[in-house]
């Protein structure tokens, strides 16, 4: 590998997204909307499932955890970058770049992990209703969630490990909104064949792994539904599946297209894009997917305004 002149570094520049200066103002208003959008839904979600004793299933809490996934892992990068389209000098400290990198890579597993989790729920809950109690255990759950966190953990600071042994080169401007892996590895001088490697072991246990579950549960969940067919029952396995795969093929498509087939013709404008639907898009979305549409998030709001209502009232 040929080796580019080597400096110590302290601090990358983000190019931030390819958009001309005059529609920064346009920009920063839809992603500071999309940002707070994010942040209001999952958080009322999260304290609906926690005050509503309706909802303290197995369901709602591997719900209530990927919430709290999305809320960080938006936080993660769009604060940043709101702060870097205000700034004349978009920067970022070396330190501050793999700090962000890691628990981009740790919200972002964990989603992924948490997906798995919430497709096999359903698969429970619908293929075998009256075996569910004694199969969803709190134990399990609870166990599954351990499960999750410890194994993104892991992944996450391997990852961050292995980046913070490599030597960057002179030129330390990252065309990205944030500290993306793969850009990163594009600066350095170090040999990055360790880090590939790592990158495709481990990409093929959160991407690929996690998408063939989900995948097989929501197949054989339609697969029991349509064993009675009706329009009914056609409509429940739309209503059931196709949301979310919708939302896990963007995540999960995006992802692979982007760190486990990269392509040599991939544009900074075309990776940009991908990399914004599945930071921003996507975490936006899922409060509407998995708990606005539903009748007990609905239900669990209704009984928590009133009781809150009915506090004040007596207050007064």
């Amino acid at each position: 590998m040929e080796r580019r002149n080597q400096t110590v570094v302290s601090e990358f520049l983000l190019l931030g997204l390819p958009i001309e200066p005059r529609q920064q103002d346009l920009f920063y208003a839809l992603f500071l909307a999309m940002y707070l959008t994010t942040t209001l839904g999952n958080l009322l979600i999260i304290v609906l499932i926690h005050l509503d004793s309706h909802l303290h299933t197995p369901m709602y809490l591997f719900l209530s955890n990927l919430s709290f996934s999305d809320f960080c892992f938006s936080s993660v990068t769009i604060p940043k970058l709101l702060q870097n389209m205000r700034r004349q000098v978009p920067s970022i400290p070396y330190a501050g770049c793999l700090t962000q990198m890691y628990f981009f890579l740790l919200f972002a597993d964990l989603e992924s992990f948490l997906l798995v989790a919430m497709a096999y729920d359903r698969y429970v809950a619908i293929c075998f209703p009256l075996h569910y109690t004694s199969i969803m255990s709190p134990k399990l759950c609870l166990f599954l969630v351990a499960l999750s966190w410890l194994l993104t953990t892991l992944i996450s600071l391997s990852h961050t490990l292995l980046m913070a042994r490599l030597s960057f080169c002179t030129n330390h401007v990252i065309p990205h909104f944030f500290c993306d892996m793969s850009a990163l590895l594009k600066l350095a001088c170090s040999d990055i064949q360790i880090n590939n490697l790592v990158i495709f072991i481990l990409g093929g246990l959160v991407i690929i792994v996690p998408f063939l579950l989900i995948f097989s549960s929501y197949t054989r969940i339609v697969s029991s539904i349509l064993k009675v067919p009706s329009s009914r029952s056609i409509r429940k396995a739309f209503s059931t599946c196709g949301s979310h795969l919708s939302v896990g093929s963007l995540f999960y498509g995006t992802i692979i297209g982007l760190y486990l087939c990269p392509s040599t013709n991939n544009s900074t404008v075309k990776e940009t894009v991908m990399a914004v639907m599945y930071t921003v898009v996507t975490p936006m979305l899922n409060p509407f997917i998995y708990s606005f549409r539903n009748q007990d998030i609905k239900g669990a709001f209704k009984r928590v305004f009133s009781k809150q209502m009915a506090k004040l009232s007596l207050r007064q």
